[in-house]
């Protein structure tokens, strides 16, 4: 698989454990009552906390990016882009969303924004190496 492609696969997978991350926090699920509220209808769920909070947020975010990621990619490869040229954006953007992921949660908010800059830097090199051709 080509390496880009299998960078779209990996942040398939972070955008999952992110989306699941925040459903966790929001429910409490390691409690039980967060268990069976996690496993019901969830039709008054409890307010979130602080580190909830900033997980929907990531995962929100990580799912408008994911898609312009994606569809980047998409376009890099029906346009016949080698991978050579777009695998060092999706890494970038891979890692930096990795890091994103961590930086959010702990709370760092300028260090949270760089790290998303970083990853829409990655983003940029896949459409510059696109348009190029």
């Amino acid at each position: 698989m080509p390496p880009e492609l299998l960078y779209v696969a990996y942040s398939a997978a972070l955008t999952w454990v992110m989306l699941m991350t925040a459903s966790f926090l929001r429910a409490r699920a390691w409690t039980p009552l967060g268990l069976r509220f996690a496993f019901s209808n969830r039709d008054q769920p409890p307010e979130p906390t602080p580190i909830a909070a900033r997980a929907h947020r990531a995962a929100k975010n990580m799912l408008e990016n994911f898609l312009l990621f994606v569809a980047l990619v998409l376009a890099a490869r029906l346009s016949g882009v080698p991978s050579a040229r777009l695998a060092p954006g999706a890494a970038l953007f891979f890692w930096a969303r990795v890091a994103y992921f961590a930086v959010y949660l702990a709370g760092i908010a300028y260090a949270r924004t760089i790290v998303w800059g970083v990853s829409v830097v990655g983003l940029g090199m896949i459409a510059v190496a696109t348009v190029a051709g």
